[in-house]
């Protein structure tokens, strides 16, 4: 079960983090991944842990006609493209009234458009491939929200919303699409929400039930599952991995 030998991964912001656990588990069970990402160093250091096949695409995924560049890429030097891993990423946190339009622009632009481009300009070949899966990275707040992320909050909503269109749109191609949503998981982002919001570690551990933050790692098996043959019934859904935080009343 759960065997990825033969299939070919785009993981955006795959260098690190979430992004980088999950391209790890997917390598690990036999696909041949790619990652995305503007970090040249956090892009090398990452490939390295992926395995021989494995290979970058330095790109800046906002920047015009970069997701059909960087399908294009993947489709020259590996032939398919058969699971996209939509993970690249950012946040300003402030509170609502104090959001400037420059910074709800930079974050909707990130974790919403660039992922609306790179899934629209993946479709042909996500199609080709018979079994093609989209996994977007939603959040907790595409869920419910918090008073100091609304434009992060706005655009993990729409991601979640997004990915059951496509889910619906696509069905009958062979393509699945899938959110995960998680939770307060450590990770250079949410370290820079501990440290501009005091009370966040203790606020998080006393509702998580399993008391403890997540690692990026609790996140590589749900892809692995998504990404498989054995998840080819499941579209259309947002999976919360979180330690139990959004079953908490």
């Amino acid at each position: 079960m759960f065997d990825l030998s033969g299939r070919v991964a785009l993981v955006t912001g795959g260098n690190g983090g979430i992004g980088l656990a999950m391209a790890q588990g997917l390598a690990q069970h036999g696909a041949r991944v790619a990652i995305a990402g503007r970090n040249a160093a956090k892009n090398a250091a990452a490939v390295a842990t992926l395995g021989a096949d494995a290979f970058v695409l330095q790109a800046d995924l906002t920047a015009p006609g970069a997701a059909e560049k960087a399908v294009a890429e993947v489709l020259s030097r590996a032939g398919r493209l058969d699971i996209l891993v939509n993970n690249a990423g950012t946040n300003v946190r402030r509170r609502p009234e104090d959001v400037t339009d420059a910074e709800w622009g930079h974050v909707i632009d990130i974790n919403l458009n660039a992922l609306m481009r790179m899934t629209r300009a993946a479709y042909p070949a996500l199609k080709a491939s018979g079994a093609g899966r989209v996994i977007n990275i939603g959040s907790m707040l595409s869920l419910f929200g918090v008073p100091f992320s609304p434009a992060y909050a706005a655009s993990k909503g729409a991601v979640l919303q997004y990915t059951k269109a496509i889910a619906t749109a696509w069905a009958t191609e062979g393509i699945t699409a899938n959110a995960v949503l998680p939770g307060w998981v450590d990770t250079e982002l949410t370290q820079g929400a501990r440290r501009d919001v005091q009370t966040l570690h203790d606020s998080v551990l006393a509702r998580t039930p399993m008391k403890r933050w997540g690692r990026p790692d609790d996140l590589a098996a749900v892809a692995v599952f998504l990404a498989s043959e054995e998840a080819r019934f499941v579209t259309g859904t947002g999976i919360p991995v979180d330690g139990g935080y959004a079953a908490v009343g």
